[in-house]
């Protein structure tokens, strides 16, 4: 990759970063493409975040990234959102617009994208579990609901924290009145379980091979699907349980390269001619990043 006064920066903002495999997807696409663009992960605390909002426009960014936990508060500080983002109230994607911050959330796309691709799972009709109710389930949640006639039948948001959870519902109740969702405590969650087509974790839980959330996987019928949003790694103490019970598993890979293909696509949309996010290129460069030859 060729760095000259002339490339632009793109990036991501989190806390932590570490974990982060968007550079590697990313430079993946940018050399595939052959734009003037380079990726870079920045540490960004909670603290630091206004500031850091601000610097896009100052060092004349392209735009950045935006991970956990920043998605909802960065909201606030930009300049525009678009409309699909300010519906699900977090913004994971914004773009340097000659020094107009714009926000968009590319989550919820990404991940109902590549669960359908993985596993031919549609959301009508369905029973679903989301845990979490942080920037990743909102987009997930209203993906899964937000065309009426191909919503799930029932979603419900379990959180460790009740009050979340219950604002995140009642939020989203109003914005979709035809939404059936309930909010409860993640330890009540068991009896939801039996009839679950599909339960997904939104929650960092299982990063960096932490202890996964703790489920009744021995609950579920023998037809649902076990979901995780995080990637690394790519078999999670969760997934690993669901799978050694036989059941269907999909892991937070393909949602970090659909979504990320399309926020490639948002930063390079005034260029001419127009790239098209290499997906195979970039799900090749986190596979590599992981260790796997898969």
């Amino acid at each position: 990759m060729k760095i000259t006064g002339a490339t632009r920066i793109i990036g991501i903002f989190g806390d932590p970063i570490e974990h982060t495999l968007s550079p590697a997807i990313q430079n993946a696409a940018i050399e595939e493409s052959g734009v003037d663009l380079v990726y870079v992960p920045f540490h960004v605390t909670a603290d630091g975040l206004k500031a850091a909002v601000n610097g896009i426009r100052a060092l004349d960014m392209a735009g950045v990234n935006v991970t956990i936990p920043h998605k909802e508060r960065v909201v606030k500080l930009l300049d525009d959102v678009d409309p699909l983002a300010s519906l699900i109230g977090a913004v994971n994607t914004i773009v340097n617009v000659e020094g107009r911050l714009i926000g968009y959330n590319t989550d919820g796309y990404g991940y109902v994208e590549s669960l359908k691709e993985d596993t031919g799972f549609t959301a009508e009709g369905k029973n679903v579990v989301v845990i979490g109710a942080g920037g990743a389930a909102r987009a997930i949640l209203y993906t899964l609901m937000r065309e009426r006639s191909a919503s799930a039948r029932s979603i419900i948001l379990a959180n460790r924290t009740y009050d979340r959870a219950k604002r995140l519902a009642k939020e989203f109740k109003k914005k979709l009145p035809w939404a059936q969702l309930e909010a409860v405590r993640l330890d009540a969650v068991y009896p939801y379980m039996d009839d679950a087509h599909l339960v997904v974790n939104t929650t960092s839980l299982g990063m960096m091979a932490q202890s996964a959330p703790d489920l009744p996987i021995e609950r579920l019928p023998e037809t649902a699907i076990v979901s995780d949003v995080v990637y690394r790694p790519l078999e999670t103490a969760l997934l690993k349980k669901a799978a050694q019970r036989g059941l269907k598993t999909h892991s937070g890979l393909g949602m970090l390269v659909h979504q990320g293909a399309l926020s490639f696509e948002l930063w390079t949309l005034a260029l001419f001619p127009r790239p098209t996010a290499p997906i195979q290129a970039m799900r090749r460069a986190a596979l590599k990043a992981l260790g796997s030859s898969e």
